[in-house]
């Protein structure tokens, strides 16, 4: 029994720094490459090493090093790829936005904005680890989430529309925000709470019909609810992406909890009916469908956006134009830098450096899942799989949208693209990941030995 023990308790030590030692290899890399990255696009566009790069690599640096160290002693048996991961995107898309900020036609600069929602993006994650002891703690505020979630979601109602969509506050001083941002965590740690309670009252089914096990008449409340307000946001914000994220979360999380393909099924068909149903009298979504549907056909004498990022993508080929030699500065407004920023991408790295981000996106996607199927607790499960799934949704949506699958729904690419509130938000879904994740990773405690005195007294009749 002692041998056991001692030789749990040794594993364990031992596998935490090995975790920890992989995680900074990786982070020099996840640094190494942004700096290379912005030596390139400044020999590109001025043929000279930009005057900033010492200050770009020490700060970048600074906040991966910091970041490493906090996990590194709040968070010893995270996972190793996740930080490195993050920090990589982070630092590229700050690379990205630079590069379109020496286009003059762009507007502003936007990457010592981007530096600065970056740096708090990073506090805010040493936050979370810091103070978030323990993940369970955030199911007591189930219910509290839900109405938080609620409030955010609305708020923006009462704000002007930005480019047709009710998607941003303003706050004085702070400039303005996106709440469906921070309201994709809240939702998921709503329906981990509630899920894990009625997940067994919801897995029951009454009959079965073609192959599918039907879920209950009263069964059917929750999903109807949250498909109700899923279409009260994109009626009222005509906001097609959060409306997205926000129902296709629930069905994820209803599915991973229940095991019934049912519900995949009455998800689909409710959102492709409610979207359906809202086309046929939003205009704005019916400009953005069409666009999709005719990107070639002139629009406000010109080419829809669409079509301009079908354009970068195509003259950028396998490999690129290279950092720094796009056309980007063609798509209108400021959509190179946040709605349309993966058509920069694609067409300065190429359809290989396209794929290789999207791959690193796959890539911690694939540890949010590997961190549900390691949790010990139900509530751990599905919060993870809800952050995940949140995330994938989210590049999925993005992607899909700039890549010409699907419409465009105005959300940003995580980390990659312009936005304070993202970068924050993202970050927040990270430390909450690897909080999870070390949970689930941690050996048990050794069991205190016996002393002769209690073994004595256990005897003794």
């Amino acid at each position: 029994m002692s041998s056991s023990t001692t030789n749990t308790t040794t594993i364990g030590t031992i596998g935490a720094p090995s975790r920890r030692n992989t995680e900074l290899a990786m982070l020099v890399f996840a640094v190494l490459i942004p700096v290379f990255a912005y030596v390139n696009v400044g020999l590109a566009k001025d043929g000279s090493v930009p005057a900033g790069v010492l200050g770009y690599s020490l700060g970048l640096g600074l906040l991966a090093g910091v970041a490493h160290l906090v996990v590194r002693k709040w968070a010893p048996y995270a996972d190793p790829l996740m930080l490195p991961i993050a920090t990589l995107l982070n630092g590229l898309g700050l690379i990205f936005i630079w590069r379109l900020d020496q286009e003059p036609s762009l507007g502003k600069a936007m990457a010592p904005n981007q530096l600065m929602w970056s740096t708090l993006g990073v506090a805010f994650f040493l936050a979370i680890l810091i103070f978030l002891k323990d993940h369970r703690v955030l199911q007591r505020y189930t219910y509290i989430s839900m109405v938080v979630a609620l409030v955010l979601l609305v708020a923006p109602v009462f704000f002007p529309g930005v480019n047709g969509a009710k998607i941003w506050i303003t706050i004085p001083g702070l400039g303005s925000l996106q709440p469906g941002e921070f309201a994709k965590i809240i939702i998921a740690i709503f329906f981990a709470g509630y899920l894990m309670v009625k997940r067994d009252a919801l897995a029951l089914a009454s009959r079965r019909f073609m192959g599918l096990y039907l879920p209950r008449g009263r069964d059917l409340g929750p999903i109807l609810v949250i498909w109700a307000l899923s279409l009260m946001i994109l009626v009222f914000e005509t906001d097609l992406g959060t409306s997205l994220l926000f129902f296709g979360l629930f069905v994820v999380m209803l599915y991973v909890a229940t095991e019934r393909t049912s519900w995949i099924v009455f998800g689909l068909l409710l959102s492709a009916g409610g979207a359906v149903a809202v086309a046929t009298f939003e205009s704005h979504v019916q400009t953005r469908v069409h666009n999709w549907l005719n990107p070639l056909e002139l629009a406000n004498g010109g080419v829809t956006e669409t079509a301009q990022a079908m354009y970068s993508f195509g003259s950028g080929g396998i490999l690129g134009s290279g950092l720094g030699q796009g056309y980007s500065r063609l798509i209108l407004g400021i959509a190179p830098k946040s709605d349309y920023i993966l058509a920069t991408v694609g067409e300065e790295v190429g359809l290989a450096g396209l794929m290789a981000i999207l791959l690193l996106y796959g890539l911690l996607i694939e540890r949010g899942i590997r961190t549900a199927l390691a949790a010990r607790d139900p509530f751990g499960k599905l919060l993870s799989i809800g952050l995940s799934g949140a995330f994938a949704l989210q590049v999925f949506v993005v992607a899909g949208g700039v890549t010409g699958l699907i419409p465009l729904t105005g959300m940003t690419m995580p980390f990659l693209a312009q936005g304070g509130s993202s970068v924050i938000a993202n970050w927040a879904l990270v430390a909450i990941l690897l909080r999870i994740s070390d949970t689930a990773r941690r050996p048990a405690p050794a069991p205190a030995p016996s002393t002769d005195a209690e073994m004595t007294q256990v005897v003794r009749p």
